[in-house]
């Protein structure tokens, strides 16, 4: 929205005004004493060195160059005493041109508000000289004077990892033979039946016989030209009248010449192609497939609604959901947290015989990208670290500096301070002149969890840059950081997903203006949506908060609610001074779209994906959450808020219990039993191939397990050089394909689970027998569910029902063993009962109170008040929070009502 005209005495004093507040960073928003001081030792400074040098030196010594240094016979000539003394004045008037340029640089800066320096060659200390000097000169003619550090961020060179190549002769799959030298398949995407569009899933289930094979054609047809003049961008954005490349085992396809263009093969061919025997074999892979394809992630599902893709954002063309959350890792880390502590809070209500509501399609990708990108460890660095760094500061009585930005890399977190200061406290370092603190990340490895409050809630990631993660703190602008390009709200979505969840935050307000409302559901103690500027201004003009008492308060225990807006919105003219005028004074910051003129920070998202912070000197691939992936997210923890929870599944019998062969066991520590093991390095992947193969009895086909086991893609040469290698390992009898390709585990191989829900099932039909049975089940628990395995590995779970099944299972069958044996008296096997599903099952409280009332069952006091002190603990340091289930707070009170009064005492001792 353009501006309101006005007087141009208004317009004037709103130059004024909004000039004041458009500096990059400023030291103080209200000059002490100290600070003039201090600023007009710095001009004396300034003009001694800039105009009294030369004047002394022109006086007293002479010119830069002297006559001596002229005379051409000095090269072949004695060197005297005179001509000594005219290089020493030489040298001196270049050490003062050296200053002289550097002043003009950083005043350059200062005055023009263009952010950072510009780095003068050779000058590293006589630079930060010329920058303090400026700095503090600038502070008595300005309301805040623009002082950014200059930062560096040298991208370590890439390691080459070494291959090793395998042999691999592919499963043999039936095809039509064709010379493809001069012919290729092809499949033209036929119109829109009522509101249903074809899609590569379905494409992909009807020529290939397995949707999820829809990769393999996206691969062949991306950012190539089709008849209508567009390319194929986004797996799920296809349009009637294309013509699609297909793999060679394609069935239900066209026959053309290689070298056919498009559009005369549409003309030719611009109906469905007739049948070639292909659609008896998808009817029958069909059959086989019902079984595994609920549980495959999906990466292109079928339109429920008709898609425009000319209307389509450009910014959701091109990439899948892995793509933009697994690059996103410390918004991945903060989500996976909150979602843990939301299905634990869903665990508290779970009822027998029913497991967790579990996400499906675009929901259950969206976890499993979390999982592979989540940078727990670098989370967790930010959050010690700054705590630490806080809380240090305040006990020697300093205030903590300005913090424009943040590198997070795997060597170390850097923050980019101003004012520099060369003594920050340990484990920190000073670098660059103490315009850089460093942590290095072997240190913030070592620390302690701080309880410090936290000094930069702030921070937040733009994007990534050769070596790391680039953060910005919002706050350091203290004006109006204005968004721009043609993925603005895709920008501002990925800022407050990652500023509601993250853990370097205490108390935290997130105000999203025009977009947004659906994120409520992430975190809605922290975000909230309104539709205009006007309906918050009011409020944020009546609790703003000087910058230096916040920032006092957070590292002193004292916290006040950081605060950030974030408008899709352009503001009108008048919405725009107000925020100018908050954001010079206040402790938040406010990042808006439009048409800003007076923004401290420009920030610019580019049609391919970069975000450019040119105040700041940053330019990298940014941070963006479009309106799919948002989505997917948001139905992610909608699932997470559903109490009501799903049937489990009836377990398929188990003839025999002998020993097998090869066991798989998963209950617990993954274990291969009956092979001899591979060699080092290799292990890991070949356990997670036959873990899912066992868990998906259907059969696999080599391109879906490849997209399981190498989420981020993988050639096919080393997929088929490993299962090649698994099935050379395990024997042909063990490991074997069918006549489609598909891969299956013979009957010699089997799992712990499956014994487990065998044993189940027939405790079941045996009252008898019952009791035993149970027993005989839960001793095959040994911990959590293949527990010990590699970070990054096991993504596909999110989007699998083994997780659930297995922790529903385990803990449903120990209540009911609990159940029996205190009904026979036997409190003691009750409570082993208990212990042993808890290994697996700890978030269930279900299981704990079971574990209190066989506790009870016992008369012994002292053991009750031991298991209520360890609940109590494991409540109260939770990883993922949350306190404890109220109804187990009841039972607690009922079995032991004194536990209050001992849990007031220590907290207060």
């Amino acid at each position: 929205m353009a501006p309101n005209d006005g007087a141009p005495e208004d317009r004037q004093r709103q130059a004024a005004t909004t000039g004041r507040a458009r500096q990059a960073g400023r030291i103080h928003a209200r000059r002490s004493a100290g600070d003039v001081l201090a600023g007009l030792g710095a001009l004396l400074v300034l003009l001694a060195l800039v105009g009294g040098v030369p004047y002394a030196l022109l006086t007293f010594v002479g010119p830069p160059v002297a006559p001596e240094l002229l005379d051409l016979d000095l090269l072949t000539s004695r060197v005297g005493p005179s001509t000594v003394m005219a290089l020493l004045v030489a040298f001196v008037w270049l050490a003062w041109l050296q200053l002289f340029v550097c002043v003009v640089v950083e005043v350059y800066a200062g005055v023009r508000r263009v952010g950072m320096p510009a780095r003068v060659p050779l000058s590293g200390g006589t630079q930060a000289l010329a920058n303090k000097l400026v700095s503090a000169v600038l502070l008595l003619f300005t309301a805040g004077a623009v002082v950014v550090p200059i930062a560096r961020m040298a991208a370590p060179p890439p390691v080459p990892q070494p291959m090793t190549t395998v042999a691999y002769t592919a499963p043999v799959v039936e095809k039509e033979v064709v010379d493809t030298q001069r012919t290729k398949k092809v499949y033209v995407v036929q119109p829109p039946h009522g509101r249903h569009h074809e899609s590569l899933w379905e494409i992909a289930e009807k020529c290939l016989g397995d949707g999820r094979r829809y990769p393999e054609i996206f691969r062949l047809n991306q950012h190539k030209e089709q008849p209508d003049g567009a390319k194929l961008r986004m797996a799920d954005l296809i349009r009637p009248g294309w013509v699609l490349d297909m793999p060679d085992d394609a069935k239900n396809t066209h026959v053309v010449p290689a070298s056919q263009a498009r559009a005369q093969t549409l003309k030719e061919h611009p109906a469905k192609p007739g049948g070639d025997g292909g659609d008896r074999e998808v009817v029958r892979d069909r059959v086989e497939r019902e079984s595994t394809q609920e549980q495959a992630p999906r990466n292109a599902q079928p339109p429920t609604e008709e898609r425009d893709a000319e209307t389509q954002p450009q910014q959701e063309q091109g990439l899948e959901l892995v793509d933009f959350l697994s690059g996103s890792s410390l918004a991945a880390a903060g989500l996976l947290m909150v979602l843990a502590r939301r299905r634990r809070e869903q665990l508290w209500r779970r009822l027998f015989g029913r497991r967790l509501a579990r996400p499906r399609g675009d929901a259950a990708e969206a976890e499993m990208a979390l999982r592979l990108g989540a940078d727990a460890p670098g989370a967790r660095i930010l959050d010690v670290g700054l705590r630490l760094l806080g809380a240090e500061l305040a006990a020697q009585g300093r205030t903590p500096p300005t913090v424009y930005a943040a590198h997070l890399s795997a060597r170390s977190l850097d923050l980019w301070i101003h004012p520099p200061d060369a003594d920050p406290p340990e484990p920190w370092t000073a670098d660059d002149g103490g315009q850089v603190w460093r942590l290095a990340a072997h240190e913030g490895r070592l620390l302690d969890d701080h309880p410090g409050g936290a000094p930069y809630p702030g921070l937040v990631s733009i994007g990534t840059d050769g070596s790391g993660r680039v953060l910005v703190d919002l706050e350091a602008a203290q004006g109006l950081i204005n968004v721009r390009g043609p993925q603005t709200t895709a920008a501002l979505a990925a800022l407050a997903v990652e500023l509601a969840t993250n853990r370097w935050s205490d108390r935290m307000r997130i105000t999203l203006v025009g977009f947004g409302e659906e994120l409520t559901a992430i975190a809605p103690d922290r975000i909230r949506a309104v539709g205009g500027l006007a309906e918050v201004l009011t409020e944020l003009e009546a609790t703003a908060a000087p910058r230096r008492e916040v920032l006092t308060g957070r590292v002193s225990g004292r916290p006040r609610d950081a605060h950030y807006l974030l408008s899709a919105v352009a503001p009108t003219h008048e919405e725009a001074r107000r925020l100018a005028l908050l954001a010079r004074d206040d402790t938040a910051g406010y990042v808006v779209t439009g048409d800003v003129p007076h923004a401290t920070w420009t920030w610019e998202i580019t049609e391919d994906g970069r975000a450019k912070l040119p105040e700041l000197g940053f330019e990298v691939t940014a941070q963006l959450l479009p309106r799919r992936h948002y989505r997917a997210l948001v139905e992610l923890f909608r699932t997470a808020d559903r109490f009501d929870g799903e049937a489990i599944p009836e377990a398929e019998p188990l003839d025999d219990l002998r020993p097998p062969a090869v066991e798989i066991r998963m209950l617990g520590p993954l274990e291969i039993v009956g092979p001899e093991p591979l060699e080092e390095g290799r292990m890991a992947l070949a356990a997670e191939l036959l873990v899912y193969l066992a868990t998906h009895p259907g059969g696999v086909h080599p391109v879906v397990l490849g997209g399981v086991l190498w989420p981020r893609g993988v050639q096919s040469m080393v997929r088929d050089a490993t299962i090649a290698r698994v099935m050379s390992w395990l024997g042909p009898e063990h490991l074997r394909a069918d006549e489609s390709g598909r891969l299956t585990l013979g009957p010699g191989v089997r799992t712990d689970w499956a014994v487990f829900r065998e044993l189940v099932r027939r405790s079941h039909h045996d009252p008898a027998a019952r009791a035993v049975l149970l027993e005989r089940a839960l001793s095959l628990v040994r911990g959590p569910l293949l527990s010990g395995r590699a970070h990054g590995r096991y993504a596909w779970l999110a989007g699998d029902e083994l997780e659930y099944d297995v922790a529903a299972e385990v803990a449903d069958a120990a209540h009911r063993l609990c159940e029996l044996r205190l009904a026979d008296g036997k409190a003691d096997a009750a409570i082993a009962a208990v212990r042993a599903a808890l290994l697996l099952a700890a978030d269930d409280e279900g299981l704990w109170r079971d574990l209190l009332r066989a506790t009870h069952a016992t008369g012994d006091l002292s053991r009750l008040r031991a298991v209520v002190e360890g609940l109590t603990r494991r409540s109260a340091f939770h990883p993922h929070g949350g306190g404890m289930a109220p109804e187990t707070e009841a039972l607690i009170d009922e079995l032991l009502p004194s536990w209050r009064l001992r849990v007031v005492r220590e907290s207060t001792a």
